[in-house]
C-alpha cells in the first residue's frame, strides 16, 4: 500500500505541474553550447513560454509528454517512498536503544532516492523527448519524433482513460468507500443504519478511526476498474449505435 500511495500522490501532483515541466525543458534546451547573444531566444521566461507554447503549438501542448510524465512518478516516487517507508516499518532506522539514527536514516533515503531514480530513469528520457517536441519556429534542441500510438488507436482512448482516471480515483475513492459502507452498514427493524447516520457521518468516522488512507481503501482496484470500464462503456456504446442505425434505415 506505501509504494501505490506513494505513487498515486506523485501522479496526482503531476497532472498539474506538468505544464511546468514542459517549460523547464525547453528553456534547458534553448541555447544549447551556444553563446549567449547568438542564438534567437524563443522563450524569454516562464511566463513567456507559456504564452509562446499555447499560442504556436496549442494550450494541449502544455501537457506534452504527460503519460511517461505520470508513469515516471508513479514508478520513481512509489519505489523512493514505498522503500523508505519499508524500511522505517521494519525498524532499521532505530538504534538498539530505540531511538531514531541520522545515518541509517540518510543512507535509507539515498538508498530508495537512487532505486527511484535509476529504475525511472529510462521513462524520463521519454518524457524529455515528448516535452521538447515543437513547432519549427519554436523549437530547440535536438528534435525527437517519437509517436507513442499511431492515430485513431483504440490505445489512445484506453491511455487517456487511465491518465484521467488517476484525477477521478483521487478525488472519488472517499465517497465510493463511504457509500459502500453506507450501502453494507447492519439496519434496524425501521432500516435505519446503525453504524452511520448519512454520507458525511461515514467520512468523519472513518477519518477518525481509520485515518486518512482508511479513506482510500481500495484505490488500486477503483483505478484499474476506472479505465477499462470508460473505454469499454464507450466502445460499446459506439457499436450499438453502429448497429441501431444499420438496421433502422
Amino acid at each position: 500500500m506505501d509504494f501505490l500511495m506513494s505513487g498515486l500522490a506523485a501522479c496526482g501532483a503531476c497532472l498539474f505541474t506538468n505544464p511546468l515541466e514542459v517549460v523547464k525543458t525547453r528553456m534547458q534546451l534553448q541555447g544549447e553550447l551556444q553563446a549567449p547573444g547568438s542564438y534567437q531566444r524563443h522563450y524569454r521566461n516562464v511566463f513567456h513560454a507559456f504564452i509562446t507554447i499555447g499560442k504556436v503549438d496549442g494550450l494541449a501542448a502544455l501537457q506534452k509528454g504527460l503519460a511517461p510524465a505520470l508513469l515516471y512518478q508513479f514508478l520513481m516516487n512509489g519505489i523512493r517512498l514505498g522503500t523508505y517507508g519499508l524500511i522505517e516499518a521494519g525498524g532499521y532506522l532505530r538504534t538498539a536503544e530505540g531511538g531514531l539514527s541520522p545515518a541509517r536514516s540518510a543512507a535509507a533515503g539515498a538508498l530508495a532516492g537512487v532505486m527511484g531514480a535509476y529504475l525511472g530513469s529510462p521513462i524520463y528520457m521519454v518524457k524529455t523527448h515528448l516535452q521538447a517536441q515543437a513547432a519549427s519556429e519554436i523549437a530547440v534542441g535536438h528534435q525527437y519524433k517519437h509517436q507513442i500510438f499511431p492515430p485513431q488507436s483504440w490505445k489512445v482512448a484506453l491511455a487517456a482513460a487511465m491518465v484521467s482516471g488517476i484525477a477521478v480515483v483521487l478525488a472519488m475513492t472517499p465517497f465510493d468507500v463511504a457509500s459502500t459502507r453506507l450501502y453494507n452498514q447492519p439496519t434496524d427493524a425501521q432500516g435505519k443504519g446503525l453504524m452511520y447516520r448519512g454520507i458525511l457521518d461515514a467520512l468523519l468516522q472513518t477519518a477518525r478511526t481509520e485515518g486518512i488512507f482508511g479513506m482510500y481503501k481500495g484505490i488500486g482496484a477503483s483505478y484499474f476498474r476506472l479505465g477499462p470500464h470508460t473505454i469499454l462503456s464507450l466502445f460499446f456504446w459506439d457499436q450499438l449505435r453502429t448497429l441501431y442505425y444499420t438496421y433502422t434505415k
